[in-house]
C-alpha cells in the first residue's frame, strides 16, 4: 500500500491543535500507512486567511461555520452529505444545540462540528461562590471592581448580538437595517455602562486573555459574564487559579437565551488526493466515542452531547459542561451568508470605538446599518 500523508490546518491554541495531533496519531497507528500532519496559526490569521487559498494547501481545515455562505458559493470544500447517511444522522442527533446544523448552508454539510463553544460565564471559585444569573447582579459585582470581560472588536460584537438577543430583538432580519435603532441603542447604554465600571484593559483582551488574568494573577478579575468557553481553564494544573464555567447570566430574568455560537469544524479540500481517508478521519473525530474520549482527554472542546453527558468529561473540566450547557443549547445561530464576513470585520470594530468613547451611540448604529447593507449588496 501506497504511503498517505494529508496536511491539515488548525488554530494556535492548546484547544485547537493538541486534540488534532493526539487524534492523527491515533488514526495513523490504526491506519498504517496513513501520516496525517498539522500546521497552526493564530486565530486571527487563521480567520482572515481565505478558505479558497487552504483548501488548495491543505487537506484537512479546521473552520468556523460563518464561512459556509462563502465556501457553498466557491465550492473549495468537499460536501460531507450523502456519504455515509447513518452516521451523519447520528451527528445530527447528538448535536449540542445547532452546532451540527451550523455547517449546512444551501442543502449540503460543509464540515462536522468537533469543538463548539458560546460566550458564558466564567469565575474564581476561591472569591466568588456564585455566578449572577441577572445583569443587575453583574453590575452589582462590576461596582465593586470585580468583573471583567472580552471586549477586544470581534467580542464586542458578539456581546452586542448576545445581548439583542437575549432580550429578543431582531438581528438582520430585514434588508435596509442590522437592528432597529432604539433597541440596538438600548443594547450598546448597556454595554457602555458596565464597560465604564471595568478595567479599560478589558478593551485590549480576547477570552484567552481574560481567563489568563483571571487564572494565573492574585488579583485578576473575579468573575466574566460573557467569554467564549474555554475548558483548558478549568482542568486541574492548568493554571495556578482553576477557573469554573457557567450559564451566562440574561438581561431582565435568569435565561442566558441568544449568546453567539462559535466553535469549529472539521472540512475536507474538495481538492484533495485522498478524499475517502480525509473524510474517514473526518467523520471518526466529529463521532461520539472519539469526542467523549481521546479528543475531550488531550484537551479539546467536543460538540457531541455525549462527551457532555458524560461523567468523566464533566470530572476533568470540573463540571463545565454541565455548568454551560444550557447557554449552549440556546445559543443564537449568527448570519452566515455570503459578505457577512466582511460585515463581523466592520461592525467589531465599529461597536468597539462607540464603548471606548471615540463615536456615539447614534454614530454607531448609522454606521451599523450602513455596513449592514453594502455586505447585502
Amino acid at each position: 500500500m501506497a504511503e498517505i500523508t494529508l496536511r491539515g490546518m488548525t488554530w494556535d491554541h492548546a484547544r485547537g491543535f493538541d486534540p488534532m495531533v493526539a487524534t492523527s496519531a491515533a488514526y495513523a497507528r490504526a491506519h498504517p500507512g496513513v501520516t496525517i500532519t498539522w500546521e497552526r496559526r493564530s486565530l486571527q490569521a487563521f480567520a482572515d486567511r481565505p478558505i479558497s487559498e487552504m483548501a488548495a494547501t491543505y487537506d484537512l481545515m479546521v473552520i468556523d461555520h460563518p464561512h459556509v455562505g462563502e465556501v457553498a458559493k466557491q465550492g473549495n470544500l468537499l460536501p460531507l452529505d450523502g456519504l455515509r447517511e447513518a452516521e451523519m444522522a447520528a451527528l445530527a442527533a447528538g448535536s449540542v444545540g445547532l452546532s451540527h446544523p451550523s455547517y449546512a448552508f444551501a442543502g449540503r454539510q460543509w464540515a462536522l462540528a468537533i469543538d463548539t463553544a458560546t460566550p458564558v460565564a466564567c469565575l474564581r471559585p476561591d472569591r466568588l461562590e456564585e455566578a449572577p444569573k441577572v445583569w443587575s447582579e453583574v453590575l452589582s459585582l462590576a461596582r465593586q471592581g470585580r468583573v471583567g470581560f472580552a471586549l477586544i472588536p470581534i467580542n464586542a460584537l458578539m456581546t452586542f448580538f448576545g445581548l439583542a438577543r437575549n432580550l429578543g430583538y431582531g438581528i438582520a432580519e430585514v434588508p435596509d437595517r442590522l437592528m432597529e435603532p432604539d433597541q440596538a441603542a438600548r443594547v450598546l447604554e448597556l454595554m457602555r455602562e458596565v464597560v465604564a465600571l471595568m478595567d479599560r484593559r478589558c478593551l485590549t483582551l480576547d477570552p484567552i486573555g481574560i481567563y489568563e488574568w483571571m487564572g494565573r494573577n492574585e488579583d485578576g478579575p473575579h468573575y466574566s459574564p460573557f467569554g467564549y468557553g474555554y475548558t483548558n481553564y478549568s482542568r486541574a494544573g492548568f493554571c495556578p487559579f482553576p477557573l469554573t464555567f457557567h450559564d451566562a447570566p440574561g438581561v431582565e430574568k435568569a435565561d442566558p437565551t441568544g449568546t453567539v455560537l462559535g466553535g469549529t469544524g472539521i472540512a475536507v479540500s474538495a481538492f484533495t488526493r485522498h478524499p475517502e481517508v480525509a473524510v474517514d478521519y473526518a467523520f471518526w473525530i466529529a463521532g461520539a466515542e472519539c469526542q467523549k474520549g481521546l479528543f475531550t482527554e488531550s484537551g479539546g472542546q467536543p460538540a457531541h452531547a455525549a462527551a457532555w453527558e458524560d461523567e468523566a468529561c464533566n470530572a476533568l473540566t470540573c463540571g463545565f459542561f454541565r455548568g454551560t450547557r444550557r447557554t449552549l443549547d440556546t445559543a443564537w445561530l449568527r448570519p452566515r451568508y455570503d459578505g457577512y464576513m466582511g460585515l463581523q470585520d466592520r461592525a467589531g470594530s465599529m461597536v468597539h470605538r462607540c464603548l471606548t468613547g471615540e463615536a456615539t451611540v447614534a454614530e454607531t448604529i448609522a454606521a451599523l446599518d450602513a455596513a449592514y447593507r453594502e455586505s447585502r449588496a
